[in-house]
């Protein structure tokens, strides 16, 4: 048996119930926190509340070498973590789909995602929210501003009068990515970057969702650029037209 256990957004708290349970009933439990971190904790702390051993798996040990975690749960009871929703990322289901190829059952706890905090935190409608993107740090696509796809993305929804989520560049067990260099993109970089495609650009700032200080500011791209949003982890959101209750809230919620 092979149970994927989302573990919330913050720290070894955000678990669900049913989420803890099933680590707890678990003979083995392995983890990666390369897709995304629980900022507010570290592992030494997760496995004194879980009351197990926890095996971190780098990105080359769950999409090159997947075999210790489907060897085990061959025969054992094992449980896969990720921080989140388990199923955001696409490494996850390839390693489902592996699991149901050699007769492994599977199950999901799910655990709340960047995405529905987003939603809660802004006061944005969750339904008018269309597709999301990722964007990068320069060094990591190897170009200059933004890529023309994040640009595109921000436009087609815009154009369907849709918010568009901007998720932000993580780098953790990367062998490109030098120690020196900043492992999570802030806010502020990201609002420079993507002043310079959309400059006068209503944006918000989302920091610390699920933390108990989570942080809500909106404004323009270039301002946006210039303050401080405290510990990582960020994301924004570019917003289409505001309904007028959407627009209420930023101005009650986000000092807009």
């Amino acid at each position: 048996m092979l149970t994927f256990v989302g573990l919330g957004l913050y720290d070894e708290r955000s678990v669900t119930i049913e989420g803890r349970d099933a680590i707890s009933d678990a003979d083995r439990v392995f983890a990666e926190f390369y897709t995304s971190r629980l900022v507010g904790t570290d592992l030494e702390t997760l496995e004194a509340f879980h009351d197990t051993d926890i095996e971190v798996r780098d990105r080359a040990g769950v999409e090159q070498d997947p075999e210790p975690v489907l060897d085990a749960a061959q025969g054992d009871n094992v449980v896969f973590l990720t921080a989140g929703d388990t199923m955001v990322s696409t490494t996850h289901t390839d390693l489902r789909i592996r699991a149901e190829e050699r007769g492994i059952e599977t199950r999901i706890v799910h655990g709340t995602t960047a995405q529905t905090a987003a939603g809660s935190l802004t006061g944005l409608q969750n339904y008018r929210f269309g597709k999301a993107t990722t964007l990068p740090f320069e060094k990591a696509h190897g170009g200059d501003g933004v890529p023309d796809s994040v640009v595109a993305t921000i436009e087609d929804n815009r154009a369907r009068d849709l918010h568009t989520l901007v998720y932000l560049d993580i780098k953790v067990d990367d062998p490109h990515w030098a120690e020196s260099d900043d492992t999570y993109m802030t806010a502020d970089q990201a609002a420079e970057l993507l002043a310079a495609e959309f400059p006068d650009q209503l944006a918000v700032v989302v920091a610390r969702a699920g933390s108990p200080d989570p942080l809500v500011a909106a404004d323009t791209l270039s301002a946006l650029a210039k303050r401080d949003f405290g510990d990582p982890l960020h994301l924004l959101v570019i917003p289409a037209q505001l309904h007028p209750i959407e627009d209420e809230a930023l101005s009650a919620i986000a000092d807009d």
